[in-house]
C-alpha cells in the first residue's frame, strides 16, 4: 500500500512520516550545557538574559535560538515554571496537600522531579523520587525522551521496595498527571498532591537534589552514552544515599535518617 494512502487511513501528515531526527550539533550541545549551568544557577532569567550573558561569553547566538534549546532541554524560568512541567489540559491537576503539613517521619510524603543532564554528545533526563522526611532517593530512571513510562518505572520500584507514602507530591507536568502514573498512585491509596502553578518552590527539595547531583557529579564528567551516564549517577546517588553527610540532617546521611526513623517492624 502506497505511503500515501497508509496516511489517508491514519490521518497522518506525510512530512511526520517522511521527517527523520537531526543529531544536535556539538555547537548547539556546548551552549546547553552552558544553558543548563547558568539556569541552575540563576532560574529567574528568562531567554532575552540568558542569551546577553552567552553573547557576553563569545557565543554567536540570537535569542531565538535560545529558545529553540530551552524548549529541548526542558528548562524556563521559574516565574513561569520548568518547561519539564508543561502541562496537558486534557489530564487532571490534583490540589496541593502539603501548605498546612509538618513532615516529621519518613515514607510521610514523597516528591517526583524531572531534570536535563548533558552527556558528551547529547543529552538524557533524570527523574528522581524523594522521602522528603530523610531526603533519600527511593528510585530514580534515566530516559532520552519526556514521557511517562520511565517515571511510572522509578515509581513501581519505590513502592516495591520501601512501600507506599501517605502523600506524593510533584509538579503539573504532563508525565505526573497522565493517568499511567496517577493510576498507580490510586492503586496504592497514595494522596495525589500537585504544586501550585507558578510555585515551583514547593519542590524545592527536589530541586536541590538536582543541584548536588551536578555539581558534583554531572558537571565533572562528560558520559559517553546513556548506559554509562546512567552506570555513573547510579553510583553518585549511591553515595548521596548511603555516605554524604547531610547539613539539614545534622550531618547525618538520607539512609540514617530514613531507616532510624522507621518503625521496628517496617525497618525488619
Amino acid at each position: 500500500m502506497p505511503i500515501t494512502t497508509q496516511c489517508q487511513l491514519l490521518g497522518l501528515s506525510r512530512s511526520s512520516v517522511y521527517y527523520r531526527a537531526r543529531e544536535v550539533s556539538e555547537s548547539d550541545l556546548a551552549v546547553m550545557r552552558r544553558l543548563d549551568e547558568l539556569h541552575l544557577e540563576h532560574p529567574f532569567l528568562g531567554s532575552r538574559k540568558l542569551t546577553r550573558l552567552l553573547k557576553d561569553e563569545g557565543h554567536a547566538i540570537g535569542r531565538r535560538h535560545v529558545v529553540t534549546l530551552m524548549r529541548a532541554m526542558g528548562i524556563e524560568a521559574i516565574y513561569r515554571k520548568p518547561r519539564t512541567s508543561v502541562p496537558d489540559h486534557a489530564h487532571k491537576i490534583y490540589p496541593y496537600l502539603l501548605s498546612q503539613v509538618v513532615i516529621e517521619r519518613p515514607n510521610q510524603a514523597w516528591a517526583a522531579d524531572i531534570t536535563y543532564l548533558p552527556m558528551a554528545k547529547g543529552f538524557v533526563y533524570l527523574v528522581a523520587i524523594l522521602d522528603l522526611y530523610s531526603r533519600k532517593v527511593v528510585a530514580w530512571r534515566t530516559n532520552n525522551t519526556l514521557t511517562s513510562d520511565f517515571c511510572v518505572e522509578a515509581l513501581q520500584e519505590a513502592i516495591a521496595r520501601f512501600g507506599r507514602p501517605e502523600i506524593f507530591n510533584t509538579d503539573q507536568g504532563s508525565q505526573f498527571t497522565a493517568a499511567a502514573f496517577t493510576d498507580v498512585l490510586k492503586a496504592h491509596d497514595i494522596a495525589i498532591s500537585m504544586d501550585g502553578k507558578g510555585r515551583w518552590v514547593d519542590n524545592v527539595f527536589v530541586e536541590r537534589l538536582w543541584r548536588s547531583v551536578k555539581y558534583e557529579e554531572v558537571y565533572l564528567r562528560a558520559y559517553d552514552s546513556v548506559s554509562d551516564a546512567r552506570a555513573s549517577i547510579g553510583g553518585y546517588l549511591g553515595f548521596y544515599n548511603g555516605r554524604r553527610p547531610h547539613s539539614s540532617l545534622d550531618g547525618a546521611t538520607p539512609d540514617q535518617a530514613y531507616f532510624n526513623s522507621l518503625p521496628l517492624r517496617s525497618a525488619a
